[in-house]
């Protein structure tokens, strides 16, 4: 998959897991911040996407809230964090 392929896949789980009007694929850029001034996302909203790309890429976030707040700054460190998590599941099918 490339890059833009998941950035895409991101963008839709994320439109699809929150409630804000009028937000579309093309507000949520790679280096707009999702919480706060960027998209105005909260904590709920962090929740369902969490769980919402849990279920979709199989990647698991650590409770550390700290850590989890890099991973969700932005659409482009999703993307770091999940195509990441991708290449540890293929590596570890790989040594199966």
């Amino acid at each position: 998959m490339t890059r833009a392929e998941l950035e895409d896949q991101i963008r839709e789980v994320i439109l699809s897991s929150v409630e804000a009007d009028g937000l579309t694929a093309a507000d949520i850029a790679p280096d707009t911040p999702l919480f706060g001034e960027g998209i105005g996302l909260d904590s709920i909203d962090a929740l369902e996407i969490g769980a919402a790309l849990r279920k979709r890429f199989h990647v698991k976030f650590k409770a550390n809230a700290a850590e989890n707040r890099v991973h969700f700054r932005t659409l482009s460190s999703l993307a770091d964090f999940i195509a990441a998590g991708l290449e540890g599941t293929a590596d570890e099918k790989g040594t199966a």
